[in-house]
């Protein structure tokens, strides 16, 4: 049932995307070019909306004892800004800025959208392998 689950959501994330126009790499790049005279704030509406269904899922999800499909819930438990969190956040953001996509959208339009969406996964597939061998962070910091 769970597979199940995460299939249907997949689906409906996927022709959400699609819908949105995001699994066009042209229009998150229209996006990320602010001072080149073409901006496109469509993101802005597409980011809001995920924020907001988001909101609503915490919410309902907070006071249940477990999810309907698990054991129990995975919430996030770290709290600090350090140095792996940063590298993470910039290689995500040149990679974006770079071709436009992003994990989800690329995934999605994998299918069909040719050579150098095959190359990105292929990329993002090897930096979650290299992340597995990295070795992990001390548990305690000061």
């Amino acid at each position: 049932m769970k597979i199940a689950a995460a299939a249907i959501a997949g689906l409906i994330f996927g022709i959400g995307l699609a819908l949105s126009g995001m699994l066009d790499p042209a229009r998150v790049l229209g996006f990320l070019d602010i001072a080149g005279g073409a901006w496109d704030p469509t993101l802005v509406f597409v980011l809001a909306g995920a924020v907001g269904v988001t909101a609503i899922g915490y919410g309902l999800a907070r006071p249940r004892a477990k999810p309907v499909f698990g054991e129990s819930f995975q919430w996030p438990t770290a709290s600090q800004i350090d140095a792996r969190l940063l590298g993470g956040a910039a290689m995500f953001g040149v990679g974006w800025g770079l071709v436009g996509y992003c994990p989800g959208p690329a995934v999605a339009s994998i299918g069909f959208a040719g050579t150098p969406t095959a190359i990105f996964c292929l990329a993002l597939v090897g930096g979650m392998l290299l992340h597995r061998v990295m070795p992990a962070p001390p548990a305690n910091r000061t």
